[in-house]
């Protein structure tokens, strides 16, 4: 599926609730099925900087995809990081350079956010494109 589709997909899932209150909910139960990183990579090297809480974020290649784990010890962080490793991870590292985020704000999640897990969040797409940029100059 490509990176368009399942943003697409997200957008999609969003509009179907009412309010913020069901949102932050939907984020929070996204989180809860994240598939966490090996407690073996939960390293300084794989913190994210820039966000409040912690969050872990390891990319591995795999074939010509990039496979993306993570973790966070906030519940809301972590399905954020959920949201954005369903979107990139198993895709290739050129496509997620070139990915549009419009999704992000379609979704509305940037202005109902603290301007510290806004901050946080543009700390995770970085992380998530250096990870992109760091395997395509390999390939």
């Amino acid at each position: 599926m490509t990176i368009k589709a399942i943003q697409d997909e997200i957008v999609e899932e969003f509009s179907l609730f009412d309010d913020w209150m069901e949102r932050y909910e939907y984020i929070i139960e996204l989180g809860k099925k994240l598939p966490l990183i090996k407690e073996e990579f939960k390293t300084e090297d794989n913190i994210i900087k820039g966000c409040q809480s912690k969050v872990w974020l390891k990319g591995d290649q795999n074939d010509s995809v990039i496979v993306f784990t993570a973790d966070s010890d906030a519940i809301l962080t972590k399905g954020i990081i959920a949201i954005l490793i369903r979107t990139f991870s198993n895709q290739k590292a050129a496509d997620i350079l070139a990915a549009d985020l419009d999704f992000i704000d379609e979704i509305g999640l940037k202005e109902h956010l603290s301007p510290t897990r806004a901050n946080g969040l543009v700390s995770m797409i970085k992380n998530i494109k250096m990870y992109a940029l760091a395997f395509d100059a390999k390939n």
